[in-house]
């Protein structure tokens, strides 16, 4: 008897945490989920800006891919490269 009542013990202390854990869980999804939809909604999310951020990332990226292509120290070369 006494081991029951010993595992049954250990068992609400296990689960407790999980059952927080979990409650936390559930909270912040659905806080990420109305963050989305409030950044979804912002005026300055229109088809040009996000249009004009492809390009920005594409041209940083073909900087990143050009700096690891080379053996140079990049953080020398004068500020707008060769683009």
């Amino acid at each position: 008897m006494e081991s029951a009542r010993r595992w049954a013990l250990a068992l609400a202390r296990g689960s407790l945490p999980v059952g927080v854990g979990l409650l936390l869980w559930f909270a912040v999804g659905t806080g990420e989920q109305q963050r989305q939809e409030t950044l979804k909604a912002l005026p300055e999310v229109t088809p040009e800006y996000l249009a004009q951020r492809r390009k920005d990332n594409e041209l940083i990226m073909a900087a990143l891919r050009e700096a690891a292509e080379t053996d140079e120290n990049v953080a020398r070369w004068p500020v707008p490269w060769r683009k």
